[in-house]
């Protein structure tokens, strides 16, 4: 069964941590965004400057161009999962191996021009590829359907991979997704920017439930 995961982008530590406590409660899994202002636009707070709210299950999406540089931090924070780009500038293998070593879960996030045929060969060492749909350290986005595609093909080559989705979630698109073999939906506007963030999320869980 497909997962809401409110999903935590914020360029200033006040609104991170503003995002980050109210979906805590409500929310059981939490997946937040760090930019470097490199391989993402924006530039989010530094890993060591926040807070992360206790008790939820923290995915890190990490939109560094050398997440390796960041290895030490990462496991400190202790994550469940942490996210780094095919495209980085990085031996995906090994900091996959370094994450499993310390018991945390490794994802590979695939931009939306790249192919799941370029990166077969390394994918057997993540836990959980991430599809992405939307605007590197935005929010918003629109949801590709033709994208599905790589979720179809990566379960081919990894059948017990874990599917995630960024960008573009809504009312609208949330049950699609969730019947594409989609398992983690990463939903960032559509719950932070609504007047009440958990009756959002409350909505989307309804739908896929």
């Amino acid at each position: 069964m497909a997962i809401i995961c409110p999903t935590v982008t914020a360029e200033s530590l006040e609104e991170f941590h503003h995002q980050a406590h109210t979906n805590a409660v409500f929310a059981e899994r939490i997946h937040f965004d760090f930019m470097d202002g490199i391989l993402a636009p924006t530039q989010s707070p530094e890993l060591e400057a926040v807070i992360f709210p206790k008790h939820v299950t923290i995915d890190l999406h990490l939109m560094y161009q050398k997440p390796m540089d960041f290895l030490d931090q990462i496991i400190k924070i202790r994550p469940y999962l942490v996210i780094i780009h095919a495209e980085a500038e990085v031996n995906h293998a090994l900091f996959a191996a370094h994450l499993h070593k310390e018991g945390i879960k490794a994802g590979l996030c695939l931009l939306k021009d790249s192919s799941i045929n370029e990166y077969e060969n390394i994918l057997a060492s993540f836990d959980h590829l991430l599809i992405f749909s939307g605007d590197l350290g935005h929010f918003g986005g629109k949801v590709d359907y033709a994208l599905l595609t790589k979720a179809h093909q990566a379960k081919k080559y990894h059948p017990d991979i874990e599917i995630g989705w960024d960008g573009g979630i809504n009312e609208e698109s949330a049950a699609h997704l969730a019947k594409g073999d989609i398992d983690v939906l990463n939903v960032g506007g559509f719950i932070q920017k609504a007047e009440h963030p958990e009756s959002a999320y409350a909505t989307l869980k309804s739908l896929i439930d």
